[in-house]
């Protein structure tokens, strides 16, 4: 098994969560790492998941610390970075729930594989709200518009959200996009009135 480094997803007290490169989740990498890592004195257990390429390291603080178990995880091959070393927006899923975190790291795998599959033309997140438009078109045409049967508070919230979003979203600046600035400096020259000789 090669050195390869590991990406810290989630980390608490006793706890940690890589994902795997995707080099030791091939040819039975995974498994081989796991049963690496449950016969090392301090980790009490190992649960892996191949779907999302992820592996979790339960261990006891008062045995080994994070140093300590970062050297155990490099002799079975993957190198990990500190947290520290590692941006915040990579770790930051250490304060939600555990079961929280299962479905993140899913969906973003899941969201992966779309993107892929579809040579990046499309993501869940064009796609869901496409199924969603869809859907509303489909009931639209068979039913009308029934704005009767719209509860008040629905209509309450689209208002509030419309007001939100339509203030809140900075608009391009179009005068800077449509010219350039030497072209305003020509524009500025040329508005100005001919100086006339009346003499």
């Amino acid at each position: 098994m090669t050195n390869d480094q590991g990406q810290i997803i989630s980390q608490t007290p006793g706890r940690i969560r890589l994902r795997l490169p995707a080099s030791t989740r091939e040819s039975g990498g995974m498994e081989s790492l796991t049963n690496l890592l449950k016969k090392k004195p301090g980790i009490a257990r190992v649960r892996p998941n191949p779907d999302t390429g992820s592996l979790t390291i339960f261990y006891s603080e008062d045995i080994l610390s994070f140093q300590q178990l970062s050297d155990i995880v490099g002799e079975c091959g993957v190198f990990l970075a500190p947290p520290e070393a590692q941006s915040t927006q990579e770790i930051t899923t250490g304060s939600f729930s555990e079961a929280a975190t299962e479905v993140t790291t899913a969906l973003a795998a899941l969201n992966q594989r779309v993107k892929r599959a579809t040579n990046g033309a499309a993501d869940l997140r064009f796609l869901v709200p496409l199924g969603f438009g869809t859907l509303a078109v489909r009931q639209l045409l068979l039913k009308g518009i029934q704005l009767n049967i719209i509860p008040w508070y629905v209509l309450a919230w689209y208002a509030f959200d419309s007001f939100i979003k339509f203030h809140y979203t900075k608009e391009p600046d179009a005068s800077s996009d449509s010219q350039k600035p030497g072209d305003r400096n020509r524009g500025t020259e040329t508005d100005k009135p001919p100086i006339t000789n009346d003499q």
